[in-house]
């Protein structure tokens, strides 16, 4: 009898084979403690993420500035940890300024996104960056492949709409306001809205004053930007180049003045303040602060205790106009991040993601302990790096 062994000639099988990945920790701190108010995800993005294989981290009660609470953030997969555990993960997302103690908890070599403004707040702030060599990066400064910045563009919107909505509500309180309209009321004239910028944040105050029932004039240097205002109202707004003679009568008769970010830098000096009616409201949406009106005291709008001590009819320059609809910016940037997020994960690391993405490249700040970007070298007393060496040192 033959040996059954003979029949069967064993054949090479294909191994089944997987490369183990590391999850990468995301962590969302609190912005508790600083005027910052805007939360960078909500929930839903948060879920998003964690299907995709990320970890996260949130501070417990980090996102109690748009009315989410740890649970809801649980549900979809985050880990409530705090603050010191949250700063511990591969990336940190936050639009708070961030002191010393808060980046020494950093991981070595971690990566930081931010906003820029709020990485030069000191010059101890950004050695202390340096020192940790965390690679930290602007999301306002970054561009995709069109020559878009999605961030900066989402936040000037969301700024400009929200200028008109405060600035609405403000003018018809009888506390702080006139106790009128901005207009749309038939036999009344509207209230005149003077926007200086004709960016994005100008051109999106310009279409809810036009919506509210305003007069809009639109002052900017920019006249190509001027032209693609005025064709996006349809002519409805009315566009100057900002000549000294013609900023001065604006002021004269505005009831609204929004000054936003603009290619040339604009002030308004105290003369051309004291032009300006008592009571006028005024919003400066630069994200430095207010630029715009020295002379006059610059108030956080979401600060309501400053804002009840101010006497009625006092010129004032209101900042910080996106701090009141934070959860609408939420909403915006965790569909921005999501973007973002998955690009970075292809390129599998923080040094990966800044070679191979472009529109990173120009957004880091700090890379590889050493400044890359001119206006944070200069905040600490040093001079920045070209990324281009540093990323050919690789």
């Amino acid at each position: 009898m033959s040996d059954p062994s003979e029949h069967f000639i064993p054949e090479p099988q294909a191994a089944c084979s997987a490369t183990m990945r590391r999850r990468i920790s995301i962590g969302l701190p609190s912005p508790k403690g600083s005027r910052e108010r805007r939360f960078p995800l909500t929930p839903e993005a948060v879920g998003v993420l964690t299907d995709r294989g990320y970890e996260v981290r949130m501070q417990s009660g980090g996102s109690a500035s748009i009315h989410y609470d740890d649970t809801a953030y649980m549900r979809h997969g985050a880990r409530i940890t705090d603050r010191t555990e949250a700063f511990e993960a591969d990336l940190v997302i936050t639009l708070a300024p961030l002191s010393g103690y808060d980046i020494r908890t950093m991981r070595r070599g971690a990566m930081l996104l931010t906003l820029l403004h709020s990485v030069d707040t000191s010059p101890d702030t950004v050695r202390e960056l340096l020192r940790r060599n965390i690679v930290t990066i602007a999301i306002d400064l970054l561009g995709d492949p069109d020559g878009h910045t999605p961030f900066a563009d989402i936040l000037s919107e969301i700024d400009g709409r929200a200028a008109m909505a405060m600035a609405s509500a403000m003018l018809a309180s009888p506390n702080h306001g006139k106790g009128i309209l901005l207009g749309g009321v038939a036999g009344i004239n509207p209230c005149e809205v003077l926007i200086l910028g004709a960016g994005i944040a100008g051109r999106a105050a310009a279409a809810s004053a036009l919506g509210l029932g305003a007069t809009v004039r639109m002052l900017d240097n920019d006249v190509y930007r001027l032209r693609q205002a005025t064709g996006m109202q349809g002519g409805a707004v009315a566009t100057s180049v900002m000549h000294p003679r013609v900023l001065e009568n604006a002021l004269r008769t505005a009831d609204v003045v929004v000054a936003t970010p603009m290619r040339e830098a604009c002030t308004i000096s105290a003369e051309q303040v004291n032009l300006m009616k008592r009571g006028v409201i005024l919003m400066d949406l630069n994200p430095d602060g207010a630029t715009v009106c020295p002379s006059l005291p610059a108030i956080d709008i979401t600060a309501t205790e400053s804002m009840r001590a101010v006497p009625p009819g006092t010129r004032i320059c209101y900042t910080c106009i996106g701090n009141t609809v934070p959860r609408t910016a939420a909403m915006a940037l965790g569909n921005t991040f999501l973007s973002l997020l998955h690009d970075m994960m292809e390129c599998d690391g923080a040094v990966n993601t800044v070679r191979l993405l472009p529109g990173v490249q120009r957004a880091v700040v700090t890379f590889m302990g050493k400044p890359v970007n001119s206006r944070i070298a200069m905040a600490c007393g040093m001079r920045a790096i070209d990324i281009a060496l540093l990323i050919n040192c690789i």
